[in-house]
């Protein structure tokens, strides 16, 4: 890593792929990121391709697996959507070592003026287990340390997931750990309490070291891809490790990364933290949407998204247009939409499309890479390295680090959800103005909540205007160097739906089935 930060090689374009708001009715982003580079490759340009890491959680729960599919996959699949490297294990051992000598502090201590006041830090664990998300630890007498109330978070929520993607090398991993918060001493003063006070920063990296390495894997059609790090983007800022993207800016001439979820929450963190943060420089945004998502955005019902509808086309476009505005105007890069295409999208509907695409100024690309790999993907790698080569973007920030935490909240808030307010209780207001003057004002802002609107209903469809961002909870990420507000009823843990995931998944005959 090291080697690939100090030489002088002028990094290549980097392409960022995000999508519409995305819904049951499936959009198609991590597929569409690797026929992408398939699509760059197959056209003459040197390209490769940096994804998350896919948490067991969803594999195992609703979502399934996140290597792409069709034609256009990441290999191997199987591994890559299970254990993999191990790098989700070590991160999840590393969180709950913290755990483990943190508690062992207090008992130690618990008689003394050293004892922590108030613990802030949570365990995690890489599964969807709503029975977790609140309890009560150290029940069962002395021996078994100090009844503590307590919770885990799924292992991508945490903040060791999300300061090892964020971290530049060893040195700035060790020096991320320290700044953790674990909890605040006693006295009016309310001092934090750091893994650097805890005096385990260096064996927590260690357990850390080998999994900072990224991940090398390739394509179905043997394009490179990098494969490191997994943080939520609906509760975390949905990005791969920037030693993963580094490491592919210096190796390919065009390198496409993907942020999660929508461009509500993933293009914007992508573009206000990790951008940030690591100095990148992003040429071009594509948007993937899917008719039938558009469909379901108008109103339709997931079991009538195959049938035409053009009228509902046209009302859901409005998600579309909204996250158009957004790329073009707050995040002021050039926007190529990528239609995800399906068997059952009609003539009148992609003509529809594209005639509203047109009157928004906005190329659009039909995309049939799942079927076609990355043949079907050429047109839209014409247009993105023609966009990227002749005019390429230079993005700007939806705030500047020198506005205050709320001055950045409703910015977020106002431009990019279409929020009309902000609203939380008092607790959550003195909190924020805690921080601020504790030094964390110049902190981006990690908004965790449903990935299904733009605002914090996950029911309200299109593009609604005029709601409230209701923050629930505020978090310091000080490793991370973020501050996260959890809003609305999303959820840090996780459940799993009536029927998981895990009961289609098998092993027959020699292969594992069933992780798509």
């Amino acid at each position: 890593l090291t080697y690939i930060n100090e030489q002088n090689i002028k990094n290549s374009n980097l392409i960022l792929v995000t999508a519409i708001t995305p819904n049951k009715a499936g959009v198609g982003k991590t597929v569409t990121s690797v026929a992408l580079s398939l699509g760059l490759n197959h056209i003459g340009k040197k390209a490769a391709v940096a994804l998350r890491e896919p948490s067991l959680g969803p594999c195992f729960g609703m979502k399934g697996g996140a290597a792409g599919g069709g034609y256009s996959q990441v290999l191997p699949m199987e591994d890559i959507n299970l254990h993999f490297t191990g790098d989700f294990h070590a991160i999840t051992c590393a969180n709950n070592m913290i755990s483990a000598l943190l508690d062992n502090y207090q008992y130690q201590n618990r008689h003394t003026d050293k004892a922590l006041e108030r613990i802030v830090w949570r365990r995690v664990l890489d599964v969807n287990d709503r029975s977790l998300r609140s309890m009560v630890s150290g029940l069962g007498g002395s021996a078994n340390g100090i009844p503590t109330e307590a919770g885990f978070d799924i292992t991508p929520a945490s903040e060791i997931m999300a300061l090892f993607c964020l971290a530049n090398d060893v040195d700035d991993l060790q020096a991320r750990i320290e700044r953790i918060v674990l909890g605040y001493k006693a006295g009016k003063e309310k001092t934090p309490f750091t893994v650097k006070d805890l005096g385990v920063a260096e064996a927590i990296t260690v357990l850390l070291k080998d999994a900072l390495l990224p991940n090398l894997v390739q394509t179905t059609e043997q394009t490179t891809a990098f494969v490191h790090g997994g943080p939520f983007a609906n509760i975390a800022h949905g990005c791969n490790t920037v030693t993963a993207t580094r490491t592919a800016l210096k190796l390919a001439d065009y390198v496409v990364t993907e942020a999660g979820f929508g461009a509500d929450l993933g293009a914007e963190k992508f573009i206000d933290i990790k951008c940030r943060m690591a100095g990148l420089q992003p040429s071009a945004v594509v948007l993937v949407a899917t008719i039938r998502a558009l469909k379901f955005h108008g109103g339709v019902v997931r079991e009538a998204l195959n049938q035409e509808d053009v009228a509902a086309l046209e009302k859901g476009f409005s998600n579309l247009e909204r996250h158009v505005e957004n790329i073009q105007t707050h995040y002021g890069l050039p926007c190529i939409v990528a239609i995800n295409h399906f068997t059952f999208d009609t003539d009148a509907e992609i003509a529809l499309l594209k005639a509203k695409c047109e009157t928004l100024g906005v190329q659009v690309v039909m995309a049939r890479h799942w079927a076609e790999g990355g043949q079907g993907a050429e047109d839209l790698a014409r247009a993105v390295a023609t966009q990227v080569d002749e005019a390429p973007g230079q993005h700007q920030f939806v705030y500047e680090d020198e506005l205050s935490l709320v001055e950045k909240i409703e910015a977020i808030a106002t431009k990019i959800y279409g929020a009309a307010e902000v609203t939380a209780d008092a607790k959550v207001r003195n909190k924020l103005k805690e921080l601020q003057e504790s030094g964390y004002g110049h902190y981006p802002i990690c908004v965790a909540k449903t990935q299904y609107s733009f605002s914090t209903d996950a029911s309200l469809r299109g593009a609604p205007s005029g709601h409230s961002l209701n923050i629930r909870e505020v978090r310091l990420s000080a490793g991370a160097e973020f501050v996260v507000l959890v809003c609305g009823e999303i959820m840090t843990m996780p459940g799993l739906p009536k029927l998981p995931s895990a009961e289609k998944i098998d092993y027959v005959d020699g292969k594992v089935v069933g992780l798509f």
